[in-house]
């Protein structure tokens, strides 16, 4: 039964792998510049790094990949935290209503981005912040799927610890600060990740907050770009332009993978 998961497993990671490995290869075949091959090639016909300097000179790639950092270091500081301190709050203080809170917040998990994009659209509009990254920061302190996780992780940590803080005269915030808070590394790598993904990728809200090209996120530069300039005729250099929007999304992962598995680790812990 193992050796049966195992290759069902590999299966399922060549098949998500194969698209990334043709993408790679055709950025780096300047004969794929004007037509993709077929069937498609893992191997440049023409290697060359010409696809990519044609592409950061005709799209500002490191402004945009700067803007994309920006925006995504805000919303995850203002996200991690956020969950945290209401996760620790939901587990470990006691008061009435607790549980109707978190029930209340994970209920807006149901509601889909599409219905609210509008009356957010009017809201941060009326507060002149449209086009400023405040209209991704002040959304970010609502994480309710963080919270969620949040309050699972630390519900697997000893209340013993926040027990005997407040006999020492420790007040809340520093229980939370000094103990709760470097236990939580685990789950904090496994937020950034996946915070990092969803604002790196985000294209929708992007489009409707941002109205200045010098403020575009990587995504929406590259679509606007891709199709002002022309590129959209021009498949090798798309590739070559999007490979380089992976590699901060790589990068990231690859640092912080092991915290994952030390959260998943760290879940059998008991009191």
């Amino acid at each position: 039964m193992q050796r049966i998961l195992v290759i069902l497993l590999s299966l399922g990671s060549l098949v998500m792998i194969i698209p990334l490995i043709w993408m790679i290869s055709t950025s780096f075949d300047w004969a794929a510049r004007l037509e993709l091959g077929f069937p498609p090639r893992f191997w440049p016909l023409d290697p060359s790094l010409k696809n990519y300097r044609a592409a950061f000179t005709n799209v500002p790639m490191l402004k945009y990949i700067f803007n994309s950092l920006t925006v995504v270091a805000g919303v995850i500081v203002v996200s991690v935290m956020s969950a945290l301190l209401s996760g620790y709050a939901l587990s470990k203080i006691r008061f009435i209503g607790s549980n109707f809170v978190l029930v209340l917040a994970l209920s807006t998990l149901m509601i889909p981005f599409e219905m609210t994009m509008i009356p957010q659209y009017l809201l941060f509009s009326s507060m002149k912040l449209i086009d400023t990254y405040w209209a991704f920061y002040l959304p970010a302190m609502h994480y309710a799927f963080g919270t969620f996780m949040a309050k699972a992780f630390i519900d697997q940590l000893p209340s013993s610890l926040r027990e005997a803080a407040i006999i020492d005269g420790a007040g809340e915030f520093s229980v939370f600060g000094k103990i709760y808070f470097p236990l939580c590394t685990p789950i904090v790598a496994t937020m950034i990740i996946l915070l990092f993904l969803g604002v790196w990728n985000d294209l929708l809200w992007p489009l409707l907050a941002l109205k200045s090209p010098a403020k575009y996120t990587i995504q929406l530069g590259l679509a606007m770009f891709t199709y002002n300039n022309g590129i959209n005729k021009l498949p090798s250099i798309i590739m070559a332009a999007t490979t380089v929007s992976l590699v901060p999304v790589v990068v990231v992962y690859l640092f912080l993978q092991r915290y994952i598995i030390e959260s998943i680790a760290l879940t059998g812990i008991k009191q």
